[in-house]
């Protein structure tokens, strides 16, 4: 359960308030025998009602009645919780179902328990067919097992609360392939008792703001988020409909989640879908995020489109033509889409999946094509590149000594800036005067990362092209004394692109709160490492080697090196060198 203090404090600033008053205006006799609200509360104080709800013969209104203030939560005993002061819970089994109220104080917290004696059956749950494709139904006496859907585009994912949970990232096929403890645990349902059993082999994969849970031990990094050693408890589990909208609950005495750990809120997960085979949840996850799952049914084979990308060269010159190939189409099935992006910013779609896209190349350098499949149960991707030896004849180069405007975060985005261990956001301008009335601007932060940076990455085939122009400026709005670096580098090397980086620029904010044009001359600065025995150079402007055709990301750190603390600051206008083939403008 997540405590909200905020709440807690507001409650007790209150009391407080309001006892603060009464001694002036006179103390009645019995509030001497109040609790005291800093003391944790005892189960004495404690109580809820249980009501059977009116024409039904399975739901009960459940109703916190405790003599002390404080946060409720109640588990309703079949499996289901609620944070909520009055919940109407649903018994539609017979048997004894205990109903606990844990009220949180800003003392601490008490837990006090009730049983209802349930001796009928809601027959309808046996065909319901929510409760059937979960569990099997009666049929299944061993249940039926689930386990992510791993080979399918977003069986995990994340987005803002009340998304999806998809917009942020869509776990690519096999994405956490590298884990080893995540694709082989599963999650068996059983509508006997409603029996949840999660089997995890020993140990789980949760995030990281789950690996201190005491049930976990253990917690070493994987793959950006925690394994720990776990072993898991039989739980609970129940589908309840609220606010017109389904949940799974899953309880338990130990965590019980679907797979992977993200501290969904009361255990309960929206069903966004449920077929026979196929379960999409999504869940308000214990950082705030929506959380996505896609689950099927363990040892099912989905029915899958199959096809070879074909990538040809024309007659025309730097003529590429793509098409799928050997397409095999399962009877139930459909190609609803065909995105093809040649990585030079040209993207063609059809809902054809037999037309053939064409484009042409105007600038040497090798380009990534990657196509898209959607079908109506899953989306598949295949890439290939093309290398194109020499410039189209018809390009002519553009006004190689000219600045450009990379990125106004209003108008203009040659490329995205975006955040690498910080957070960068597009909010207003916090100062819409001279030298900036832009209405949109870029918000950097970061806490506790010294190396934290905003970065800009041109798109595969495009450099920055230092030749004529060298000089990169970004307007800036922060504290006086901040210093914002500014480095470029190549990321041909993957994890050792810093081996290409240039010496560092910084620029030292001179005002509090006022845009300054931070301004950074690349002509005389070194670049690489020359212990690495490859790539070295004094000044990046006079060597043919780093002057074009090989830097492709500009980073900026606000305060590098500081490894503690939160530090921010605003810009806006990033510009610089004409970036040869890209003008600025939308990519």
């Amino acid at each position: 359960m997540i405590i909200d203090m905020k709440k807690i404090n507001a409650i007790f600033s209150t009391i407080g308030i309001l006892a603060l008053l009464s001694m002036f205006t006179g103390c009645e006799p019995q509030m001497d025998s109040k609790p005291d609200i800093g003391a944790a509360p005892t189960e004495s104080q404690l109580n809820f009602s249980i009501t059977p709800q009116s024409g039904s013969d399975f739901n009960f209104v459940i109703e916190n009645t405790s003599s002390v203030v404080g946060i409720p939560s109640f588990d309703l005993g079949n499996g289901s919780k609620s944070s909520d002061t009055k919940v109407v819970g649903y018994y539609p089994l017979p048997g004894e179902y205990t109903v606990s109220l844990t009220l949180v104080t800003k003392g601490g917290s008490a837990t006090t328990k009730k049983k209802i004696t349930q001796t009928k059956t809601d027959y309808s749950i046996f065909n319901d067919p929510k409760f059937v494709f979960l569990s099997g139904g009666t049929s299944a006496v061993n249940g039926k097992t689930w386990v992510l859907d791993s080979l399918a585009q977003g069986h995990m994912g994340v987005g803002p609360a009340g998304s999806t949970g998809l917009s942020w990232w869509s776990a690519n096929p096999l994405a956490k392939q590298a884990v080893k403890v995540l694709y082989d645990d599963f999650l068996n349902f059983k509508i006997n008792g409603f029996a949840a059993t999660y089997t995890n082999h020993g140990k789980s994969y949760v995030k990281d703001f789950r690996k201190n849970d005491p049930a976990y031990s253990n917690p070493v990094l994987n793959d950006a988020d925690y394994q720990v050693d776990f072993t898991p408890a039989p739980g609970k589990w129940f589908i309840e409909t609220i606010g017109g909208k389904d949940y799974l609950s899953l309880t338990g005495t130990k965590p019980m989640f679907p797979i992977f750990d993200t501290g969904a809120k009361n255990g309960k997960y929206q069903i966004l879908k449920i077929e026979a085979n196929l379960l999409e949840l999504v869940c308000d996850g214990g950082d705030g995020n929506a959380w996505h799952y896609q689950l099927i049914p363990q040892g099912y084979v989905k029915p899958k489109v199959t096809f070879a990308v074909d990538v040809a060269k024309t007659a025309n010159v730097n003529e590429y033509a793509v098409k799928l190939t050997n397409v095999v189409i399962p009877t139930g099935l459909a190609i609803t889409k065909v995105n093809v992006d040649f990585g030079d910013g040209t993207i063609k779609e059809s809902a054809d999946y037999t037309a053939i896209q064409t484009n042409t190349y105007m600038r040497k350098g090798t380009y990534n094509i990657t196509v898209t499949v959607a079908t109506t149960n899953e989306t598949l991707q295949v890439s290939k590149s093309v290398t194109i030896d020499a410039n189209h004849p018809s390009y002519v180069p553009f006004l190689l000594d000219m600045m450009v405007v990379y990125n106004d975060f209003s108008e203009v985005a040659m490329a995205p800036v975006l955040g690498q261990d910080c957070n960068v956001s597009i909010v207003d301008n916090p100062s819409k005067v001279y030298p900036n009335k832009s209405s949109k601007v870029a918000f950097y932060s970061k806490t506790n990362n010294e190396w934290a940076n905003a970065y800009m990455q041109l798109k595969s085939g495009y450099r920055f092209d230092l030749r004529l122009q060298h000089i990169f400026k970004v307007m800036v709005f922060g504290k006086a004394g901040q210093k914002i670096l500014m480095k470029l580098e190549n990321t041909d090397r993957g994890g050792n692109a810093w081996q290409t980086g240039t010496a560092d620029l910084i620029y030292t904010i001179q005002k509090d709160n006022t845009w300054e044009v931070a301004s950074y001359d690349f002509n005389g600065v070194s670049a690489g490492w020359d212990w690495t025995g490859d790539i070295f150079t004094g000044n990046i402007v006079a060597d043919p080697r780093f002057n074009h055709d090989f830097y492709n990301v500009v980073r900026i750190m606000c305060n590098p090196g500081v490894a503690t603390g939160t530090h921010q600051f605003y810009l806006d206008d990033l510009s610089g060198p004409h970036v040869e083939g890209l003008k600025s403008g939308k990519l």
